[in-house]
């Protein structure tokens, strides 16, 4: 049977100051009024039942989870008591679910991520999916470029076949902008989406070729996993576990890797900028979000006000203002990435008021 594993673990450090600890990004209504992880919901509900989503996060999440998709059983969101990166992450729920089901083939889809097009989407994904189920290998799904991102990571498909599906040559990680505008104009290269699908099976087989500790571990957990309180053994394997992605742990050293190419109106959501792209405009180009806001000669804005206090911007162009009531960001938007490092190195020596 097919499963989703949605991964909702992430701290959105750059949507400070509205992304937090006790709130990060995919919790946040940023556009289309409901949350990330709910629209990730609603968008794969059509393809999986309930009893066959998961939710795999920061064990301090699990009822932050349930409040915005209560129609999951609770124990189909996994708490992590610690963050190990993604191959614990992929591994832990790979082998339970084999556990369960020896066919299981498991579609793993970020939380935090904005695709337009619903149906596009879940067509390229049940098309995943069973190939996934005919061929066995590793699929991943690569979204057309429609500009030289240096954002992304990117896969370069080998184009000796026809499609819809083709064998990965090599993964590359985020490039400057001459690399980007290169990949760009070959045509072989598309956006890596971080989305995955497999067969259980298969990827606990290429667990146990390049990552055979994990593999290990997981292995001993098994009757765990299948027990009355699978969580405590889950605890004990991210204590135990290394800490390592699944791009650079398995997806660049395994063999039998495969992508298809979507073009549904894909977007991580990784910046203020992004958010803006997103969002509703008035005829300035502006994204205005709370009532207490008056802009004069201003373009290409995005301006959140979570409060009464009155935002009011003369003459700016292409920025972002941010007000939580305790904190304000203001950046140019083309800074939107630099967010992160601001509460990396400056935001520390306040405490932990503000992260």
């Amino acid at each position: 049977m097919n499963y989703a594993v949605i991964m909702a673990g992430g701290s959105g450090t750059r949507f400070w100051p509205l992304s937090r600890k006790a709130l990060p990004k995919q919790f946040l209504s940023l556009f289309g009024g409901t949350s990330l992880i709910r629209q990730t919901y609603e968008r794969i509900k059509p393809l999986f039942p309930d009893e066959r989503i998961y939710v795999v996060t920061n064990s301090g999440y699990v009822d932050l989870v349930h409040s915005h998709i209560p129609e999951l059983p609770i124990g189909n969101i996994i708490g992590e008591p610690v963050a190990k990166n993604t191959a614990p992450c992929v591994a832990m729920i790979s082998s339970l679910l084999r556990a369960k089901d020896p066919q299981a083939v498991l579609s793993i889809l970020p939380a935090d991520h904005a695709i337009v097009h619903a149906d596009l989407f879940r067509e390229i994904l049940q098309l995943s999916m069973d190939q996934a189920q005919e061929r066995g290998g590793l699929f991943t799904i690569g979204i057309k470029p429609s500009r030289p991102e240096t954002g992304y990571g990117y896969i370069q498909i080998d184009g000796s076949t026809d499609g819809p599906v083709y064998p990965v040559k090599t993964f590359a990680e985020k490039p400057d902008l001459a690399t980007a505008q290169a990949f760009m104009a070959s045509g072989d290269f598309l956006w890596n989406s971080g989305m995955f699908i497999w067969k259980a099976s298969s990827i606990m087989n290429e667990f146990e070729t390049h990552l055979p500790d994990i593999a290990q571990l997981c292995e001993e957990m098994k009757p765990g996993f299948l027990g009355n309180n699978p969580q405590s053994f889950i605890d004990d394997f991210y204590h135990q576990v290394e800490s390592i992605s699944i791009d650079y742990g398995i997806m660049e050293k395994a063999q039998q890797v495969y992508v298809i190419p979507g073009d549904f109106g894909w977007s991580d959501v990784g910046s203020w900028l992004a958010a803006w792209e997103l969002a509703d405009k008035d005829s300035s180009g502006n994204s205005i979000h709370g009532k207490a806001v008056e802009l004069v000669n201003t373009h290409n804005s995005y301006v959140r006000n979570s409060g009464d206090r009155l935002i009011a911007l003369v003459g700016m162009d292409d920025v972002v203002v941010v007000d939580t009531g305790d904190a304000i960001l203001i950046m140019p938007s083309s800074k939107s990435q630099d967010v992160k490092a601001l509460l990396e190195k400056n935001l520390p020596k306040h405490g932990d008021r503000y992260l």
